[in-house]
């Protein structure tokens, strides 16, 4: 597989496919399956702080006795951490990929104690799981990114561990955010996080959830943003999360200019052995171009690098429908 091998965040991969955050990431059992199946690396299932104070919310805490109440609340968010802490552990003696733990909070204290538990624990990046949704209309797009900043600046000067932010698509400009990130020392983007999403369902009159998979069809928005943030001159680490299905969707994100891409929805309907045939896939095609390396090809269609770029500032089918008139 050396013929495979990528660097991301400053690490040598073995293969440019990593295991996102999910369940898929939540046990040994499954990490060490990754491992065994090509995995490049693994995120580990996210550490979610609204998920602990749910959690807390949920229990008695000793009404009518404030301190006893205070102790329970402590220990349930103590006792959810260390078992995250450990299984970064367990993952770090058992694993020879690198393990990347993920974290999502909503409080400025659950960022970067999480963060500096997680480093001090032996992972070898940070992975950050962030999206503030903005409902307040008074609010500019502006003050929706300072938020940003401010929390990677706390982070950075907390941690010694590459950094990586998952991000939305939802953004007035992604490449001025994505500037942003690496004036501040942040390693790598995931490019993109994707969020519950609401159905509507007739039937019954009311909200249920969407498809929590997600489709091919998703990556042609990434596709477009990846291929412009990789032409960029700054040295930033992009990782392409969302729709990847075969060994051909990884080497489209690879030729628009990812450094390394994320895998989840195709291993929860195939397995997660079906890495093996992604690899494959990704090697075969390789052989058949003629190309020894990833880095032959790498960011070969992106938007510095393709003949016409114009192409990827388009937005109207003008021309397309003109011909059907």
């Amino acid at each position: 597989m050396e013929k495979l091998s990528v660097k991301y965040l400053g690490m040598n991969l073995r293969s440019p496919l990593i295991v996102s955050s999910s369940g898929l990431t939540s046990t040994i059992g499954y990490l060490k399956e990754a491992e065994d199946s090509g995995a490049g690396a693994v995120v580990l299932k996210s550490l979610f702080e609204e998920q602990i104070t749910r959690h807390i919310s949920n229990i008695d805490l000793a009404h009518g006795f404030p301190e006893a109440g205070d102790y329970l609340a402590n220990y349930v968010r103590s006792h959810s951490v260390d078992e995250y802490l450990n299984l970064i552990r367990k993952a770090k003696e058992v694993l020879t990929i690198p393990v990347i733990p993920s974290i999502n909070c909503f409080s400025s204290e659950g960022w970067t104690g999480f963060a500096k538990n997680i480093a001090d624990a032996g992972a070898d990046a940070l992975e950050i799981n962030v999206f503030f949704l903005p409902t307040d209309r008074k609010k500019s797009a502006a003050d929706s990114e300072k938020i940003y900043f401010e929390l990677i600046e706390k982070l950075k000067n907390i941690i010694k561990i590459p950094l990586a932010i998952k991000i939305g698509y939802r953004f007035s400009n992604i490449l001025y955010l994505i500037d942003q990130l690496y004036n501040r020392k942040v390693e790598g983007v995931v490019m993109f996080n994707r969020f519950f999403e609401l159905d509507i369902d007739i039937n019954q009159v009311d909200i249920i959830p969407a498809s929590v998979f997600s489709t091919e069809s998703e990556m042609r928005l990434v596709t477009r943003w990846i291929a412009m943030a990789s032409a960029q001159d700054i040295k930033i680490d992009i990782s392409a999360s969302t729709g990847v299905h075969s060994g051909a969707d990884a080497i489209k994100y690879l030729l628009a200019g990812a450094a390394s891409v994320q895998v989840c929805s195709v291993l929860y309907q195939k397995g997660i052995p079906f890495l093996k045939d992604m690899n494959k896939q990704i090697a075969g095609w390789m052989e058949k171009k003629g190309y020894n390396s990833i880095s032959e090809f790498r960011g070969k269609l992106n938007y510095r690098n393709y003949a016409k770029p114009v192409i990827f500032e388009r937005t109207q089918f003008m021309k397309h429908f003109a011909s059907h008139e």
